[in-house]
This record gives C-alpha cells, sequence and structure tokens, in this order.
C-alpha cells in the first residue's frame, strides 16, 4: 500500500507539481516516465536477486530507496533534482510487487495463489486513495517539503517494520518452496546457476510471452489516468471541481479492489480460458468507453464519465491475471524472474503512454495548466489506441501458441 502511495503520490497534485516546476506537459510526464522506466528495468533483475535472497532484503532496501527518493523530492530546487528523486522512487517501487508476490508463493498454498495475488492488489490499491485524497489536502494545508518528507518518514519506519515482522518463508522450511496441496509436491524456490538460461528459459515459453502481453494491456489506459493524467483531464479538460474528479477517480479505484477477488476467483475456476473470457473483455471495455468519451460531442456527461473509470477500474485486477499465467507455465526455480518479465509489459506500455499523452498535449500547444483543453486532450487520449491494438494482437498469438504447447489445441500443419 505504501508502495502505491509513493509511485501516485503526483496523481492528485500534477498540476501543483507542474506550477511548482515550471514544467510543460511532456516535461511533466517525463516524472512519470522516467520513474516507470526504471520500475520496469528493474523487473528482471528484482526477480533475480529475489531468486537468490528471498524477500525480506529486497523489501527492505526496496523501502529506504523510496524514501530517500521522497525525501529529494520534497528538498528539490530544480526539474533535474525531482527526475533523480523519481528514478530512485521508481528503483525503490520495484522491488516491492515481486516481493510480496514471492512471499505468496512460498507461505501460501498452490491453490490459494490468484486469490492472494489479488487480496495483494486490493490492499496496494488503497494506496491509490491515500495519494489521491489525504496527500493533495495536506500538500495544500501545508507545504511540499512537509508533504513528501512525510512520506519519507513513513518508508523508513515500514522498512523497519519489514525487517522485523517479515521473513521469507514457515519457520518449519529450511528453503523457500511452494507447495501443492491437492498433490502434496514441495518444490524448492530458488535461482538457476546460469541467470542468463533463466531468462531465456522463461521468454521461450509461450505461456510467459502470453503473461507478458496481458500485462503489457489490460492495465496501461488505468495506470496512464491514476498516475498522471485524470486529474488534469477531469478538472482542466471536463470542467469538474477537483472533488468531484477525485471522487471519480476513487471510484476506479473502488471498482479495482471489488473485482480483484472476483476475477481471481474466476482465474482459478477457469485456467484454460482466462484470456479468452477474462483478459480480452477487460480490455475491450476500456477501449468502447475511452471512444465514446473521446468522440462525445462537447463536454462527456458525469454518467459516461463514470462509466470511463469503472472500465478502466477492470484493467488493474485483469493485469493480476497476468501473473497467475507466468506461475501456471514456469517451474518453480524460475518464478520471480517470470514475474520480473511479466510485469515489466505493464509498466512499459504505461511509460509509452503517458509519454504519448503528455508529447501530443505539447504538440497541440496545451502542454501547461493554463493552455489545457478539452479538444487537445481527446486527441492525446487517442494515442492509447495502438497499444491497445499491438496488445490484443499479441494475447490473441500467444494464447494460440500456449494452448498449442499444453496439447489443448492441434499444431497447425506446415504446407
Amino acid at each position: 500500500m505504501l508502495a502505491i502511495t509513493n509511485r501516485s503520490s503526483l496523481s492528485a497534485v500534477g498540476v501543483d507539481a507542474a506550477e511548482r516546476f515550471h514544467a510543460d506537459a511532456a516535461t511533466l510526464s517525463l516524472f512519470a516516465v522516467v520513474q516507470l522506466a526504471v520500475y520496469g528495468g528493474m523487473q528482471i533483475p528484482i526477480g533475480i536477486l529475489l531468486d537468490r535472497y528471498g524477500s525480506r532484503p529486497i523489501m527492505v532496501i526496496g523501502m529506504l530507496l523510496m524514501s530517500i527518493g521522497q525525501f529529494v523530492m520534497a528538498v528539490s530546487p530544480s526539474i533535474g533534482v525531482a527526475i533523480v528523486a523519481r528514478v530512485l522512487l521508481g528503483a525503490g517501487d520495484a522491488a516491492i510487487f515481486p516481493a510480496v508476490l514471492r512471499l505468496v508463493a512460498t507461505w501460501f498454498p498452490a491453490q490459494r495463489g490468484p486469490l492472494m495475488v489479488q487480496l495483494t492488489g486490493i490492499t496496494g490499491q488503497a494506496g491509490q486513495l491515500v495519494a489521491l485524497l489525504p496527500l493533495a489536502v495536506m500538500l495544500h494545508s501545508t507545504t511540499w517539503t512537509i508533504t513528501f518528507g512525510s512520506i519519507a518518514g513513513l518508508g523508513v519506519l515500514f522498512a523497519v517494520l519489514v525487517f522485523t515482522f517479515v521473513r521469507n518463508r514457515p519457520p518449519e522450511r529450511e528453503e523457500d518452496v511452494t507447495v501443492n496441496t491437492e498433490t502434496g509436491v514441495i518444490r524448492v524456490v530458488t535461482s538457476s546457476i546460469d541467470t542468463g538460461v533463466g531468462i531465456r528459459a522463461a521468454l521461450a515459453h509461450p505461456g510467459t510471452r502470453l503473461a507478458f502481453w496481458s500485462h503489457f494491456t489490460t492495465p496501461f489506459a488505468g495506470t496512464a489516468f491514476l498516475l498522471l493524467w485524470g486529474m488534469p483531464y477531469l478538472t482542466e479538460g471536463e470542467g469538474l471541481s477537483s472533488a468531484a474528479a477525485a471522487g471519480l477517480v476513487s471510484l476506479n479505484v473502488v471498482v479495482a479492489m471489488v473485482l480483484g477477488p472476483i476475477l481471481g476467483e474466476l482465474s482459478r475456476r477457469i485456467p484454460t480460458r482466462r484470456s479468452l473470457a477474462l483478459v480480452l473483455p477487460s480490455i475491450a471495455v476500456q477501449v468502447v468507453a475511452w471512444m465514446l468519451v473521446i468522440f462525445w460531442p462537447g463536454p462527456a456527461p458525469l454518467w459516461l464519465l463514470t462509466v470511463l473509470v469503472v472500465c478502466l477500474g477492470a484493467g488493474g485486477p485483469a493485469s493480476m491475471i497476468a501473473f497467475d499465467h507466468a506461475r501456471t507455465h514456469n517451474p518453480a526455480h524460475r518464478l520471480s524472474t517470470a514475474t520480473g518479465v511479466t510485469n515489466s509489459g505493464g509498466f512499459l506500455a504505461a511509460l509509452t503512454a503517458i509519454f504519448l499523452i503528455g508529447l501530443t498535449l505539447d504538440l497541440q500547444g496545451a502542454g501547461t495548466p493554463g493552455t489545457y483543453s478539452l479538444g487537445a486532450f481527446r486527441w492525446a487520449f487517442f494515442t492509447q489506441l495502438p497499444l491497445w491494438a499491438l496488445g490484443m494482437t499479441m494475447i490473441v498469438i500467444e494464447r494460440k501458441r500456449t494452448r498449442i504447447r499444453m496439447g489443448l489445441d492441434p499444431e497447425r500443419r506446415r504446407r
């Protein structure tokens, strides 16, 4: 939860950040792009370190890095220093979610995996609510330095708590293992001797690639909306009050929290139809909702904006299904490496979307809070369409290859 509060700390104060650093839209996008680029780039190295050292030390280091990043952000006098702060923040954030997924795998039976991952996601989503309301209120009632310095202090506190209370594995086990309660099989979770072989082997399986593209396509629109561009669009583009806009964005988070256990249970029940029944429909509703909003004549009515945030809310829980794919199609010794490959997909798409939105706003001469307009925002959000098209195409392709690999579909004969 604290990691996502850190990740989303500019979501409700993006306009304040633009004014503080005199930043145009492309520069403001750069804050999020750099943060997500570091996050995505660190996923495979973090996965390898997790396979070698376990969750607790990696999580402690991640918490401390985020604290340092927020402290630097609190005192940063310029854009350059603030970008360094976001680099540190992205590096620390990258360690947390994969480490928690490893704890799920080593502390809980394999059959509970999908539900526990969704419950983990739900807990984390509460961090979005903290970033949206209390953080903005605190900023407007105190100062920038006090607000971000306070988050840095929380990070140090939680680093101590993680070190004190979190353990890599249950005390009765000498190694990190995952247990199948139906068969009684216990598998050791450890790293491959040849790291390069482990990464290549993970990527060679179509199930891992299916996981990557599922995570690439499902959450990026919601991430771009929540992380940076949602509040400016709703307030400066659609003309909503800050309170109404924050309420809508909060609804997105609540929807994700409600849908998480439902999609987790469905993913467990229909493991061979996850992509067709859950992943692709969640993408389709996001595309349809955005197209309706973009092509609506004039400002979109409140009911349509509500539909939009509800549909975007489905993307987060659907993205968790990607980790079910990664866990299903990879042996235990590649668990964290495959998770890292999968997790990098969503953030690669998100940083691309955030940058394209900011760049498109700048190219239209609407790069600062004073020049934002509804028409400019619509063209900017339209740039998400190619990412959806690419992702959905690759999901269909890799799903077919995965089903052939599993023996569920016949292999196509070559002429």
